[in-house]
């Protein structure tokens, strides 16, 4: 009984903390006023926002497939693409399964080792947390004089700014850092039990030096790139939708989605709670009222889920459509230790 206790609060917690947040920000909201937003929304620049979002997946799935080849398996394309659709999917419901669903969908349909294909998800985690650090980096340093001449200009500064960040706010962000630090902890803690078979272990290092040995790294760290080009267009194409986000520049909307970004690493669906904290907060701090950057962030970023949750559905029915052949192949691939023959697109 105790260890179902503790997976049922371990994976009811992620829910709770961004359940929490989200009635914090959203408590007092008049959601008439949310349907008012939602028709003067150009729906135009939403859907040309959600095209970023498919293939920010689709170029990850491109770059899986790149560090999968070295390994010695053929994976196929379109198995690649369904198995990230599906694991932001399923993040959704629990959240980080998602690595776990990606690598048992390969296992399941291409016959790729798990453990080898999990080392190669723990490689592009390194890669993409180098890569948004770094943008992070050049973000601030880009904003730093135009940030702090607008606090001048109209008068504001960091103090009266953070003077609306309340009591309640502080709380919110303690709990987000807290939040992220025992995920952490808990990584490492599966990590380590995971780490004690000595075949898993070799076959996870394996996955996780493929990197030096993949054809066209220029190639690699091209899709490395493309991946957080099409989540920032994703995300700042979203600002055309309403008058009162449309005038803030490419680097202001790029400093909140780094910013927003982080948030993401919150143990939350899809990010739920510190996202909207996140991104309200800095819109605020661009000169926003509080009513717009909280109705922003909410509309976004329920539209961007329900994207997420479409693709997940499609993935299902289009692995659904062959598991015969699936099988097949995985079982070739089993017995002779090496890809699957019949492969295709």
């Amino acid at each position: 009984m105790g260890t179902i206790a503790k997976k049922i609060l371990k994976n009811c917690l992620p829910f709770v903390l961004g359940i929490g947040i989200l009635w914090w920000m959203y408590h007092d909201t008049d959601w008439s006023e949310c349907m008012a937003y939602l028709h003067q929304m150009n729906w135009g620049w939403m859907l040309f926002s959600l095209v970023f979002g498919v293939l920010a997946q689709q170029v990850r799935a491109w770059r899986w497939k790149m560090a999968l080849a070295p390994l010695g398996v053929n994976t196929r394309r379109r198995v690649c693409e369904d198995a990230i659709f599906l694991s932001y999917a399923s993040s959704l419901v629990i959240p980080r399964i998602g690595e776990m669903m990606r690598c048992g969908t390969l296992k399941k349909y291409d016959g790729v080792s798990f453990s080898k294909a999990l080392g190669t998800v723990v490689t592009e985690r390194i890669v993409d947390c180098v890569v948004i650090v770094i943008l992070t980096a050049a973000a601030f340093l880009l904003q730093l004089t135009d940030f702090l001449h607008f606090l001048k200009q109209t008068g504001t500064d960091f103090g009266s700014s953070f003077s609306r960040y309340t009591g309640t706010g502080y709380l919110i962000t303690a709990v987000c850092a807290v939040a992220v630090i025992a995920l952490a902890a808990l990584f490492l803690r599966r990590f380590k039990v995971f780490s004690k078979s000595k075949d898993v272990l070799h076959n996870l290092w394996t996955g996780i030096i493929s990197l030096h040995r993949v054809k066209n790294l220029p190639l690699y760290f091209a899709y490395s790139l493309g991946i957080w080009a099409c989540y920032f267009l994703h995300f700042y194409t979203a600002f055309f939708c309403f008058d009162f986000t449309s005038g803030l520049n490419p680097a202001q909307a790029f400093l909140i989605f780094c910013i927003g970004t982080f948030a993401v690493l919150v143990p939350t669906p899809n990010g739920a709670g510190p996202w909207h904290f996140a991104v309200k907060t800095m819109l605020i701090l661009y000169g926003l009222a509080e009513e717009p950057a909280i109705m922003f962030a909410l509309i976004v970023h329920t539209i961007q889920t329900f994207e997420v949750i479409v693709l997940g559905v499609f993935a299902w029915y289009d692995l659904s459509r062959r598991p015969q052949v699936a099988a097949e192949d995985a079982a070739g691939a089993a017995e002779g230790g090496n890809s699957p023959t019949k492969l295709t697109l």
